[in-house]
């Protein structure tokens, strides 16, 4: 870039271009120095390239258009990719590089919208590559990326220092690991590998306070399954580094959307929609950082029901369609009836914990669009369709993990421990009552909504295990909550039609438990807008699904 050039970008993000270079300075526990650089590096394999996403698809996602543009107030270095190597060559605008969103670009935009100081972004990543060899500080091989990251990053803070800008390193967001967890040593190693990656950096940029945010390794794609042992060796690595580095902090992720691909529709990496959300997540990280918590408060200060009434509580489970990871609030204006979903309904209290923890009610909130990027599951249209139809008071809690697996589900859990919802979503359903009880209520625990998990159906050992691990659930949340007859309300979408997979026949395994018991109720769900792709039902598939669930309670009760 010609110096003509970067002055430009420089003028435009309203740097003070004086002779005080802070480089190399602890972040900020206040959002002060407004006129302070702030830089990031961003590094990793290929979920932080941005690896199968495309460009030309974010206007397919209403809360991040126009990120196909480029930011011409954020300054951008770069060097991406292994054998053939994309590079900035210097400072340019932040943009898409080669047609691929990478999470710098909503990160870019969320942190922008929230801080007055302008922001600076470096990027080293290659996919395929390990923490234990190419990224290896003390001894890299391979692609030898430390040395690289290390070079560019600091070609890039001398530009900076020759143009007498005033800069601080901010922050360091780090996305590695999958290939790791196939090596027999570089596995059992990450956490102490992590660990002195972290110091080494800090060394060699002069910031001992430098903090680092890590990237989940997301479970909601197909190596959460067919390595879950795997992957949960890597996570255990990480968080045993988070957990005791106070500047380190673990990003989950396995929340976010992964792409739809290959025969049965699962992949390896986030794609599109799920590398967008990827940089918010690390975006809203940064800003509790400096004290900036981005929020949603949407209190219901008093339930909406008469002192000492009878209360019929809801409970909606599940996994990516249950959470609403392709449904947004933007498009419900284009389904006729239904615009009113979208605003608050104060008249029934909404509970709800979604993506494993991500994100939880503070209480009990009026029903409304909840998701973290503006999404929402099938409770608004299965609450609105209940409302006027039922007798008396309806509360709706509602407990999702995309990233999980029914095997996650089950009392016994799996080795992968971290991952292991049934106590938590035993003690969410409990802590509900109670805390209706509490208010003086009688509560009626009317039935238990679960959609089976996309994946499971989708992966063959999984496909074949799912009724039976289904039917330990249902046995064990009858038992722990006092419940025989407690109801449980299973839809199914058109199971992945895929060669192999068909001589699973999980429809006919699932119509043999609801045969055998009266209390579970069978629900197909095969007449929804039909989803652009596998797995995932878009918009008016899930307020299809709610309104279906609704009518299929109102038939049963």
């Amino acid at each position: 870039m010609n110096n003509k050039r970067l002055c430009y970008i420089l003028a435009s993000a309203a740097l003070l271009l004086t002779p005080v270079v802070a480089n190399g300075a602890e972040p900020l526990k206040t959002d002060t120095g407004a006129k302070t650089l702030r830089v990031f590096i961003f590094a990793g394999q290929s979920n932080m390239v941005g690896s199968d996403s495309k460009v030309k698809d974010i206007k397919l996602f209403p809360p991040f258009a126009g990120l196909d543009m480029s930011q011409d107030k954020v300054l951008f270095s770069y060097n991406i990719g292994r054998e053939e190597k994309l590079t900035s060559k210097g400072w340019v605008a932040l943009q898409p590089v080669d047609g691929v969103v990478g999470p710098e670009l909503s990160f870019a935009r969320r942190v922008s919208q929230e801080i007055k100081a302008p922001i600076a972004i470096i990027k080293c990543a290659a996919g395929g590559t390990t923490l234990g060899a190419d990224w290896n500080p003390d001894d890299p091989s391979g692609f030898k990326l430390y040395p690289l990251a290390l070079q560019i990053i600091q070609s890039s803070l001398a530009e900076l220092d020759r143009k007498r800008v005033a800069y601080r390193i901010e922050g360091f967001m780090w996305h590695q690991g999958e290939n790791d967890m196939f090596d027999r040593e570089f596995k059992p190693n990450y956490g102490k590998n992590l660990k002195n990656f972290l110091a080494k950096w800090r060394r060699d940029l002069n910031t001992p306070n430098l903090k680092f945010y890590i990237g989940e390794l997301c479970t909601k794609t197909v190596w959460g399954m067919d390595n879950r042992e795997n992957m949960y060796a890597i996570r255990a690595g990480q968080k045993a580094v988070t957990d005791t580095d106070t500047m380190a902090e673990y990003i989950p992720t396995s929340h976010d959307a992964v792409e739809i691909g290959g025969g049965a529709g699962l992949h390896y990496h986030y794609g599109t929609l799920g590398q967008l959300e990827h940089g918010v997540n690390y975006a809203d990280a940064y800003l509790r950082t400096i004290g900036k918590k981005p929020t949603s408060n949407r209190p219901l200060k008093v339930l909406p029901y008469a002192k000492g009434s009878a209360v019929k509580l809801f409970i909606l489970a599940g996994h990516r369609n249950m959470e609403g990871e392709r449904a947004f609030t933007q498009e419900l204006k284009a389904l006729p009836g239904r615009e009113s979903l979208a605003k608050d309904n104060g008249k029934i209290a909404f509970k709800y914990s979604i993506g494993g923890g991500y994100k939880t009610s503070k209480g009990w909130e009026p029903l409304g669009p909840a998701g973290y990027y503006d999404t929402f599951g099938p409770e608004l249209s299965f609450g609105k369709t209940l409302q006027g139809k039922v007798p008396g008071n309806i509360a709706i809690a509602k407990f999702t993990h995309s990233g999980s697996q029914m095997n996650d589900w089950t009392p016994q859990g799996t080795e992968a421990k971290d991952r292991n919802l049934y106590p938590q979503f035993i003690a969410f359903i409990q802590a509900s009552i109670k805390e209706l009880q509490a208010k003086g209520h009688q509560v009626e625990l009317a039935g238990i909504f679960y959609h089976v998990g996309e994946n499971d159906m989708s992966f063959g050992p999984y496909r074949r295990d799912a009724g039976r691990w289904l039917q330990s659930i249902v046995a064990k949340s009858r038992q722990d909550l006092a419940l025989p007859s407690l109801k449980w309300y299973v839809s199914q979408q058109p199971p992945t039609d895929e060669e192999g997979l068909n001589a699973i026949d999980i429809t006919a395994n699932l119509a043999s438990i609801a045969a055998t018991d009266p209390a579970f109720i069978h629900v197909k769900a095969f007449n929804l807008t039909p989803q652009a792709e596998k797995l995932v039902i878009t918009t008016a598939g899930v307020v299809q699904l709610g309104e279906l669930l609704a009518q299929s309670y109102l038939e049963h009760r």
